[in-house]
């Protein structure tokens, strides 16, 4: 009489979960130099508030918005094994909907908002990652 024909269920998924997942733009890479003031007390500030920074990064990167970040050194800071590590900036692939967007993580990062990254020197701009052979 019937017969039985055994398909795959996917999961239930609710109709806002659905719509907002169509509606999310593709999301574009980033790069981002952000380079620290010249000024005097710079370095110290940017170690006071790392901590903070740090966290904000982490989260960031669990949202899957930083892809891949790190502080940038003076070539002194490399020349022996026991050099003092001396960060001057940092920098950033960020994944994100917009230019917009990104600007507005950097402005809200501690390290912009305490005056640690000269923001006359940000540069944001989008990035074509390629395939290494």
């Amino acid at each position: 009489m019937f017969r039985y024909i055994p398909r795959t269920i996917r999961p239930l998924q609710s109709p806002i979960a659905r719509m907002s997942s169509q509606a999310q733009p593709p999301r574009q890479l980033f790069f981002v130099y952000a380079p620290d003031k010249a000024e005097e007390g710079t370095f110290e500030r940017r170690m006071s508030v790392r901590p903070k920074h740090l966290e904000t990064a982490k989260e960031r990167s669990a949202q899957g918005l930083v892809r891949l970040g790190g502080g940038l050194m003076t070539p002194e800071s490399i020349e022996s094994a026991d050099a003092p590590k001396k960060l001057i900036g940092s920098t950033f692939i960020f994944q994100a909907a917009s230019l917009e967007e990104v600007k507005k993580l950097v402005e809200e990062d501690i390290y912009y908002t305490s005056g640690v990254w000269d923001a006359e020197k940000l540069v944001i701009l989008p990035f074509a990652a390629a395939t290494m052979p």
